[in-house]
This record gives structure tokens, C-alpha cells and sequence, in this order.
């Protein structure tokens, strides 16, 4: 793809870290690091939003993605500020792009692939899409592959959540769909059902199924904390882990095809504080 030094291949969705579950280079990060999480997240939001974008045709939405790739590993252009952006953080800490390129691999896959077959396909997805987010945040405190596994099965819980709450918006603007069809299946539901003001039985039940594996990756995940040998960091980890359990148990009560399941302020200081004293008690 080749566009002037007055375009841009970045389709901004005016979306921003405030709107997300999870912290997003809080305070807690050290500040030495928070500018370079920042660039992360910038990079992940663009690319992400060239993936959603209603408009763009699926070759289109491949090109940019390809040309953010592109410009990441050096290539010239002033299209990607968030990509140039990121090469520039990456030259700073020394960091991998790989991260920040598995990231485009799903965010490829969502430009291309609207249905997922099986819990496997869609814990590949989430392999791509959420695993790097945690693996950059580790690599920036100087944490390798030993805290792997924890991170990638919380990320991948914190992916399924995010996935259960958008459920209805994804099938309905995007005709995409990450519950696994063989589930869904299995408890009688269909995926037209996205389209209803309420979860039917099958749907519900399958929607229980994905939290009930969900659950089974959290011990696992709890372990994340104890990986994490800088306090700001065991803290934020913490604090994560505590919020992804009572989003578990939230959309266990509650139908995300007719509320806006997300978690106020007083479950959150509270997931906050819980985060905390369990870090160090």
C-alpha cells in the first residue's frame, strides 16, 4: 500500500484507555515504563480499530495492517504514527516487535475470520490478540518467558470476558462472532440468537460453559503476582486478577445481550484494595 506523507492509513474509533475493564498503564506502572506502555496501547488501539472498522473491505483492513507492520521494522512513511511511534519505543527499550507483531496477526484474523469452531480455535485467537498485551508489559520490566503461562491464561480470560460483554454489538456491527460454534451447539443455542434482546437457554448456557472454563484458568492465572518481582507491577497483576473474577461471577447474573455488564466504581476500589492485600498478605 502506498499513500502521501499527508495521509494515514489510522482510522481512529475515538475509543481511549478509560473505556476498558482492565487499568491501562495506571499509575502503578513505574513512570520510567508508563510512556512506553502508553505507545503500546496506542499501537494496539489503531491497529485494532483498522480491524472493526464497519466501512473498510477485508483486503483493505489486511493492507493496512500489513503497512503497520511494515512501518514498525523500519520501512519510511509518515502514514502510521502509531506504528512510528512504537518502533521508536521498541529502539528505546530494546524490546521485541514480536509482540506488537502477533498483535497483527489477530487483529489480520478479525479482518478475515467471523466464526470460531471450538474452544481451541478460539484459545489460538486469543494466543495472538491478548497473550502479547501481557507479554510487553512483562518484557518492559524485564520479565521472560518463566511468567508465560500465567500471563497468557489470564489474558486469555480477560479476552473471553471482554468478548461475553460484546457479544451482541460484535454480531450486529460485524457480523462477528467469538463464541465457539461447537459449544453453542452442544447447548442447543444458534448464532442468530446474538440478535435477540435476551439471552435464550442454549445461549445462556453456552455463555456459562465459556465461564466455567474460564474459571479453570484462573488458578493459574492468580499465579501472575507471584512472578512479578516489581511491587508497582505485583500490584496492578493483582488488582487484574481480583477484577477478572467478579466480571466472571457478574456475567454469570447477568444477560450481556440486555445489560451493559461492566463493573462500577465501588466493585472496582474494592477489587482494588483486594488486589493489593493479596499481593503482600
Amino acid at each position: 500500500m502506498t499513500l502521501s506523507a499527508a495521509q494515514t492509513i489510522e482510522a481512529p474509533s475515538g475509543k481511549s484507555r478509560g473505556g476498558e475493564n482492565f487499568p491501562v498503564g495506571s499509575f502503578l506502572i513505574r513512570p520510567d515504563l508508563r510512556a512506553h506502555v502508553h505507545a503500546f496501547y496506542k499501537f494496539a488501539r489503531a491497529a485494532d480499530d483498522i480491524a472493526d472498522h464497519p466501512l473498510l473491505e477485508p483486503q483493505v483492513k489486511v493492507a493496512r495492517l500489513e503497512r503497520f507492520a511494515d512501518v514498525l521494522l523500519g520501512a519510511s512513511g509518515d502514514d502510521s504514527p502509531s506504528a512510528t511511534s512504537m518502533r521508536q519505543s521498541l529502539l528505546e527499550t530494546g524490546i521485541t516487535p514480536q509482540h506488537c507483531l502477533d498483535l497483527l496477526t489477530a487483529f489480520k484474523r478479525d479482518a478475515t475470520k467471523l466464526r470460531y469452531e471450538d474452544w481451541d480455535d478460539l484459545m489460538d485467537y486469543c494466543r495472538y490478540s491478548a497473550s502479547p498485551v501481557g507479554r510487553q508489559v512483562l518484557a518492559l520490566h524485564g520479565i521472560g518467558d518463566e511468567a508465560w503461562a500465567a500471563n497468557d491464561a489470564l489474558c486469555s480470560v480477560l479476552q473471553v470476558i471482554n468478548h461475553i460483554q460484546d457479544c451482541a454489538d460484535d454480531y450486529a456491527q460485524l457480523d462477528r462472532v467469538y463464541i465457539p460454534e461447537e459449544i453453542l451447539a452442544a447447548e442447543g443455542g444458534r448464532i442468530d440468537h446474538l440478535a435477540r434482546k435476551m439471552a435464550t437457554p442454549g445461549l445462556r448456557k453456552t455463555l456459562d460453559v465459556m465461564l466455567n472454563k474460564c474459571d479453570a484458568m484462573m488458578p493459574l492465572a492468580r499465579q501472575l503476582p507471584r512472578c512479578v518481582p516489581d511491587a508497582r507491577l505485583k500490584c496492578e497483576t493483582s488488582i487484574i486478577c481480583v477484577l477478572a473474577g467478579q466480571l466472571i461471577r457478574l456475567l454469570r447474573k447477568r444477560d450481556p445481550l440486555h445489560d451493559n455488564v461492566k463493573l462500577g466504581k465501588i466493585p472496582v476500589t474494592g477489587a482494588a484494595l483486594a488486589g493489593i492485600a493479596r499481593a503482600w498478605f
